[in-house]
């Protein structure tokens, strides 16, 4: 087994405050990090225009507020939320911060939000985290907006096709290496599921611009959404998704209406950690219709929350983004791509709720359980005290021949318990 590593971890929990799920998204590799017995840090870098309400000092905004509550509810002592360009921090001070980055083995850095150069430059290994595939590598190729991938040594990513033929996102020079999605379990235990609920999800209408690429369009949830718009008149069960929509979207709110969505707002059904459990505690199951630039890249994404989802013992109906060869499918979780193809998978679990709801459990633990994922991946990207030296600083790992890709996506496939669908 590794020894204990030193981890800086940066994301973002209060940066976008109030969304349970995006928490969760983080929370779950502190939460398995520090499952596996390593010291974890965590450092979350705020943009003067990401603090509310705007023009409030720091240590009265919302933004500290939710920080706060989170890191007490997870007894998360070692944490700073951290005024970006500045010294000021929520929680650890800075100097703590410092003195921690010099002692680190090992930087985990979620779409590379830490760029302060004095937590940055001391740790040997810097992992850049992408939990966005195609959207971070694209920005970065086709927009030239800097992702910040030259301060780092390693590079993986949730978009397990990265980097294989059949996804054209392109790699920016750069080795992606493969990674599943980790969920604490001791977290997340299943519950009953009731056949009556209503089919969830949660997810925003629109996270940020689309980007056209060699003539593909690679765009957002909306885009998505409408080509599915008349599902729920197709199925006799209930639809209910959690959806932040501007009040804007006029003829999409229209259509979402004509057509039987039971649209509820996440702010209200999700805004904590504890509260997102419960929604998906409270469902039948996920209906998860995707990004569109996941869609079309055929990444390999799976959601985060999908994974909460199977944990709760609540089977998935996902719009398949190229997911298919890396996870089973079929039973718990189901893949579709088309309007026919979501009725019949929604079908499929109805005749047989009981039997969907144990596959769903039974594929997070096998496939997502946090100690296995995490475990792999700190090996693969070499952080453990029994591997040889780390890079020296400011090295770059570059992008790998088409052969040698595929050998990475095999040892991914190996490293996690069977994947064969």
């Amino acid at each position: 087994m590794a020894s204990r590593l030193r981890i800086l971890v940066s994301g973002m929990i209060a940066g976008n405050p109030q969304q349970g799920g995006a928490t969760w998204a983080v929370l779950q590799y502190l939460l398995g990090l520090r499952g596996l017995g390593h010291d974890v840090t965590f450092v979350e870098p705020i943009a003067t225009n990401s603090i509310v309400p705007a023009g409030a000092p720091l240590d009265t905004s919302i933004n500290a507020q939710y920080f706060q509550a989170v890191a007490t509810r997870f007894d998360f002592t070692t944490a700073a939320l951290l005024h970006q360009d500045t010294s000021e921090t929520i929680g650890l001070p800075y100097a703590g911060l410092v003195d921690a980055a010099r002692e680190c083995d090992l930087l985990i850095n979620i779409s590379g939000m830490l760029t302060d150069p004095w937590l940055l430059e001391p740790i040997p290994r810097r992992v850049y985290l992408d939990l966005d595939p195609a959207f971070n590598q694209l920005w970065q190729a086709v927009e030239g907006i800097d992702r910040h991938f030259d301060a780092h040594t390693h590079f993986a990513t949730v978009g397990c096709s990265i980097g294989l033929p059949g996804c054209d996102v392109p790699t920016c020079g750069r080795q992606w290496l493969p990674t599943l999605q980790p969920i604490a379990l001791s977290e997340w235990g299943a519950t009953p599921g009731d056949a009556d609920a209503p089919w969830t999800t949660v997810g925003h209408w629109r996270g940020y611009g689309s980007i056209c690429h060699r003539g593909v369009q690679y765009g957002q949830k909306v885009h998505s959404f409408r080509r599915f718009i008349d599902l729920p008149r197709r199925t006799r069960e209930r639809l209910r998704p959690a959806l932040s929509i501007h009040p804007d979207e006029l003829n999409d709110l229209d259509a979402l209406r004509a057509n039987d969505w039971n649209i509820v707002d996440p702010a209200v059904v999700a805004m904590t950690p504890d509260a997102y459990r419960q929604f998906i505690r409270s469902s039948k199951g996920e209906l998860a219709i995707a990004k569109s630039g996941y869609v079309e890249s055929r990444c390999g994404w799976f959601s985060d929350r999908s994974v909460c989802y199977l944990a709760s013992g609540r089977p998935v109906v996902a719009q398949d983004t190229g997911f298919s060869p890396w996870l089973p499918v079929g039973e718990g979780l189901l893949a579709f791509t088309t309007v026919e193809g979501a009725v019949d998978a929604i079908e499929t679990v109805s005749i047989d709720y009981e039997t969907h709801c144990q596959r769903a459990r039974e594929i997070a633990e096998a496939h997502f359980r946090a100690e296995v994922v995490l475990s792999a991946f700190l090996e693969r990207v070499g952080a453990t005290h029994e591997t040889a030296d780390a890079p020296p600083a400011g090295a770059r790992i570059v992008g790998a021949t088409p052969s040698a890709r595929r050998t990475v996506g095999e040892s991914f496939r190996a490293a996690a318990v069977d994947r064969q669908v």
